[in-house]
């Protein structure tokens, strides 16, 4: 999944737009764009367009990280309501008792979402958005089970006014009021601040959403709404220029500007974004397009766009996905401890195998040079006895005096013991068997190379024996060998 794909939608009741926005940096590309609609006389509701969302978005393989929602004009309603507070985070704390004293009723049973128009010394001026729970937990719970869970639920004009901020381009010396006209609603934006194009977060705008009728004239409709819509304006400067997009493409903008003695133009919303020439297919109503495009870009814009998820049912995503990816690692952490524990086991099982072989050849030979004598439970005890009975020789070899037979054949296994501690460990030596004669002790084994055999040889030398008759060879991976050592004079 690329990390910088993301997904708008345009939701009404029986229809919806969906735009793929691909963002890096300050780039923005439409990867993808289609529409769907309910069939005439189909049951209405969220669940079959939000499985048929998600079934269009699978057969595209439209993939993006997050998504943001915007809902129709016909799905809310939007009111002005004065605060007495500036501070965004004294305003979401009040601004349910606010709205319920504005409308004088109980907004219980409504989500609310709110942007600031304009702010002074008595407070904030607010465009409040209000949409039923129950109507809002119903989109949420059909989307969610169509595994499309969106960051952000917004009003349409509120995502048209983001998709104008960053989109369109107009002379910055112009104080536009932009009038956009679907098939069923119309939209009016100014902004409060001017120059607006290209900048997040979006400053604040006045933003007026009307319905409009199929066979309503809109050259006669559009003077009487831009007229209206510049009455409740509160700007410093009048406007002085009307960009006007109208999906059927009646307007004659000649005509508006006579009526209303104000320059007005056409404004292109495919052509704003470049947009290709078979993506225009699949997205029939231009200002829709524009709706969804805006929605997409949500995650931009967090400081104050109107979201109803910060009210209800706050988005979990994120923290999902964080939750899902700690299970993830530490169900591997538990199993990558089982298996080294189960590695250490093994291996701690072959060396105990390994030792015990070893005690059983070394039991054989203490017997024998001892005498009949069985081998201590502990090796330790069996070496400090090995090693007294060496010190016995020595001290007698010292005293020039006669050393009894039983003494004479530990001295010599002592001095082979004693050279076997040296280079066991390293060469990985394993003793198959130690013959003592009384001059000379037959020793035949095995180490890891010629080189570790060498060393063993090695070793007897410094303990003090001397090496007669060496023989060496290699059998499976071993290097075998049979030498004949006597103690030197």
């Amino acid at each position: 999944m690329q990390p910088s794909s993301f997904l708008g939608m345009y939701i009404s009741k029986d229809h919806a737009t969906v735009v793929c926005l691909g963002i890096q940096g300050r780039e923005r590309k439409v990867t993808g764009c289609f529409s769907v609609s309910l069939e005439a006389g189909e049951q209405s509701g969220p669940d079959v367009l939000c499985r048929r969302i998600a079934a269009a978005c699978a057969e595209r393989k439209l993939e993006f990280a997050e998504m943001g929602v915007a809902l129709d004009s016909s799905m809310f309603m939007q009111h002005s309501v004065h605060s007495e507070f500036s501070d965004v985070r004294k305003i979401t704390q009040t601004i349910r008792f606010d709205t319920e004293e504005a409308l004088g009723t109980d907004v219980a049973d409504v989500a609310i979402a709110f942007k600031i128009d304009s702010t002074d010394d008595t407070g904030s001026n607010l465009s409040v958005f209000t949409v039923q729970k129950q109507m809002l937990t119903e989109l949420l719970v059909a989307l969610q089970a169509n595994n499309l869970d969106p960051v952000s639920v917004e009003p349409d004009v509120n995502c048209l006014t983001r998709f104008v901020c960053q989109n369109i381009a107009l002379p910055l010396d112009t104080r536009p009021l932009f009038a956009f006209l679907s098939r069923r609603s119309g939209y009016f934006l100014a902004f409060v601040s001017s120059p607006w194009q290209g900048v997040l977060p979006t400053p604040s705008a006045m933003m007026r959403t009307f319905l409009l009728g199929a066979a309503q004239d809109r050259n006669e409709l559009l003077p009487r709404q831009v007229s209206m819509t510049t009455a409740l304006l509160q700007n410093a400067e009048p406007i002085n220029c009307l960009a006007v997009f109208d999906v059927e493409n009646s307007v004659d903008c000649d005509d508006i500007a006579r009526k209303l003695t104000i320059q007005t133009e056409r404004v292109d919303i495919f052509g704003s974004v470049k947009l290709p020439g078979e993506t225009l297919v699949e997205c029939p109503d231009p200002v829709e397009f524009a709706v969804a495009y805006g929605a997409a870009m949500a995650h931009l814009d967090e400081l104050q766009h109107a979201n109803w998820r910060s009210d209800f049912m706050p988005y979990q995503g994120r923290k999902m996905r964080l939750q899902k990816t700690l299970r993830f690692f530490s169900a591997a952490a538990v199993v990558l401890m089982l298996a080294l524990g189960l590695y250490g086991f093994m291996q701690a099982l072959q060396f105990k195998k390994y030792r015990a072989r070893l005690r059983e050849k070394f039991a054989k030979e203490y017997s024998s040079v001892m005498f009949g004598q069985d081998i201590p439970g502990k090796s330790r005890e069996a070496v400090t006895r090995l090693t007294t009975a060496m010190r016995r020789i020595r001290d007698a070899q010292k005293e020039s005096l006669t050393l009894t037979a039983e003494e004479a054949v530990a001295g010599k296994l002592a001095l082979v013991l004693q050279a076997f501690n040296k280079c066991a460990a390293s060469t990985r030596l394993s003793i198959d068997s130690v013959s003592i004669t009384d001059k000379t002790i037959t020793i035949s084994g095995d180490t890891s190379s010629p080189e570790s055999t060498l060393k063993v040889f090695d070793a007897f030398r410094q303990t003090g024996l001397n090496v007669l008759q060496q023989r060496i060879s290699s059998d499976g991976g071993r290097s075998t060998f049979s030498v004949t050592v006597e103690p030197k004079g």
